[in-house]
C-alpha cells in the first residue's frame, strides 16, 4: 500500500495540466492511465481525423507547440506526439496501463482508498489524502435502443470506433447523427466514393472564417470562449452538440447540410424507429438546416456586434459557398422511410455520442443522474477534484484550450486542501 497527496486518474489534456502545476508547487502525486497518454483521442478517432481548434490553442501550460504554423490545424498523431513531449519535458508522474478498479472512502481518515489493477500484474492499493477524476466525459459509446431492430447483417459501429472506409463492408453507409463527427465521418465517406444517408439533428453550425480570420480568432479576442457557466441565461445552452466545423485542410472549412447534398449525401430527418428493415423517420430536417442557418447567422452577427463596439472598420467578407443558408431547405430529401436493403446500406455507424460512468467512485459525489456534483470541479467531497468536463467553469472548459484555467485553479484547491 501506497500513500501520497494527490492521485491523478487520467493521462489526457485535462490530468496532464493538473500534474505539471501539482508539480511546479512540490505536491506529490501520480497520473493513472489505463492506456496510453491521451487514450480516448487514439482510441475514439479515425484516421483522417484532426482537431476543430486552432493549433495555438492545443498547447499545455509551459510548453509552446513548437509548430510554426500556428493557424493550422493539428491531426490526432501530432496532438499525441506533442502530450508525450510534454510528459518527457516536465518528467511527470504518469504510469500508463494501470486502471483503477475502485475509490472508495478510508475510515476515520480524511483520505481515499483506491485500488488499482496494472496489465498482467496484481492488485496495488493506494491511499490518497485528495484525487482528482480527469478521464472526462467521453467514456461510454452512447447507442439506443433503435439499434436492436436493425437487419443483423448489417454491420454496425460507434463512431469511436470508426477508423477508415476501407474498414467497412460494402454498400452505402447510413449515419445517425449530424453532429461533428458524424457530418465529418460523412465527408470522409463520401472521399472514397461511398454512397452516404445522413439521419439528421438539431445541430447549430459555425463558419470556418469570418472576415479574413478563423472564427476562433475572434471568439478569443471577443472572450466568448470565457463565458462562464454561472453567467449563462439559458442553462440548456451547456447541453448543446458542438457546432458543425471541420479543421480538414489548411485552414479548415465550413460544413453544412447543403453543401453535403450538394456532395452527394442524402439528408434525412430524425430516426425514430425501425420496422422490417425500413427506417421509419422524423419530417424535422427542414428545421435542422433552419436551425443550423440561423446558428451561423447568430455567430456572424456577434463578430459585426463586437467590431461595432470596439470601433474595428470590419474587414471585407469573403465567399463561403458551404455557409450559404438554405432558407427553402432544398437540400433535405422527401423521404420519411428507408427501406435499408433496397438502399443498399451495409453499415450504420451512431454518431450519438458519448456517456459517462462512476459507478467505481464509491462516494456520494454525484446525482441521480450520475453527474458529478461539484462547483468549479470541486466536489461536495472533501479532496475530490473532477477536471476535464464541458462547461466545468466556463464555455472553453471541455477543449485543450480550456485546460490552464482549470488546471491552474484545482491544483491551487488542492495544495490549499493539503495545508
Amino acid at each position: 500500500m501506497k500513500t501520497m497527496d494527490t492521485l491523478i486518474v487520467g493521462a489526457g489534456q485535462a490530468g496532464l495540466g493538473v500534474s505539471y502545476f501539482l508539480k511546479r508547487d512540490g505536491v506529490e502525486h501520480v497520473v493513472l492511465e489505463q492506456g496510453r497518454i491521451g487514450e480516448t483521442w487514439l482510441s475514439q478517432r479515425w484516421d483522417s481525423f484532426t482537431l476543430n481548434t486552432l493549433t495555438i490553442m492545443n498547447t499545455l501550460p509551459g510548453l509552446p507547440s513548437g509548430d510554426p504554423v500556428s493557424d493550422g490545424f493539428w491531426s490526432r498523431d501530432q496532438l499525441i506526439t506533442y502530450f508525450e513531449r510534454y510528459v518527457k519535458h516536465f518528467q511527470l508522474p504518469v504510469r500508463t496501463g494501470v486502471s483503477v478498479l475502485s475509490v472508495e472512502p478510508v475510515d476515520k481518515e480524511d483520505s481515499f482508498l483506491v485500488r488499482t489493477r496494472s496489465i498482467g500484474q496484481e492488485e496495488e492499493i493506494f491511499v490518497s489524502h485528495s484525487i482528482v477524476i480527469a478521464c472526462g466525459s467521453q467514456q461510454i459509446p452512447k447507442i439506443p435502443q433503435t439499434r436492436s431492430r436493425l437487419p443483423h447483417d448489417i454491420t454496425q459501429l460507434h463512431t469511436a470506433d470508426y477508423r477508415n472506409t476501407a474498414a467497412l463492408p460494402p454498400g452505402a453507409v447510413l449515419i445517425v447523427g449530424s453532429g461533428q463527427s458524424g457530418c465529418q465521418i460523412a465527408e470522409d465517406l463520401l472521399s472514397a466514393g461511398r454512397t452516404v444517408y445522413l439521419c439528421t439533428s438539431k445541430v447549430g453550425r459555425a463558419p470556418r472564417r469570418f472576415r479574413g480570420r478563423d472564427i476562433l480568432e475572434w471568439w478569443i479576442d471577443m472572450r466568448f470562449l470565457d463565458t462562464k457557466y454561472a453567467n449563462l441565461k439559458d442553462r440548456a445552452m451547456s447541453r448543446m452538440p458542438q457546432p458543425h466545423i471541420s479543421g480538414l485542410g489548411r485552414h479548415g472549412h465550413t460544413i453544412s447540410l447543403q453543401q453535403l447534398a450538394r456532395q452527394g449525401v442524402v439528408i434525412l430527418g430524425r430516426l425514430l424507429d425501425v420496422d422490417a428493415g425500413t427506417l421509419i423517420l422524423g419530417d424535422d430536417a427542414v428545421a435542422h438546416v433552419r436551425f443550423a442557418d440561423e446558428f451561423s447567422q447568430r455567430l456572424k452577427d456577434d463578430v459585426d456586434a463586437y467590431l461595432a463596439r470596439t470601433g474595428i472598420t470590419p474587414p471585407p467578407l469573403e465567399d463561403d459557398p458551404a455557409d450559404e443558408p438554405d432558407p427553402r431547405a432544398g437540400c433535405v430529401s422527401p423521404l420519411l422511410q428507408l427501406n435499408l436493403r433496397a438502399a443498399g446500406v451495409g453499415t450504420v455507424i451512431w454518431a450519438t455520442g458519448f456517456t459517462t460512468n462512476f459507478s467505481w467512485i464509491h462516494l456520494p459525489a454525484f446525482t441521480a443522474q450520475g453527474s458529478p456534483i461539484q462547483e468549479r470541479g470541486v466536489s461536495s467531497v472533501h479532496g475530490l477534484y473532477f477536471i476535464g468536463f464541458p462547461w466545468l467553469n466556463s464555455r472553453k472548459s471541455g477543449i485543450v484550450y480550456g485546460v490552464e484555467e482549470d488546471a491552474h485553479y484545482l491544483a491551487s484547491a488542492i495544495s490549499e486542501q493539503l495545508t
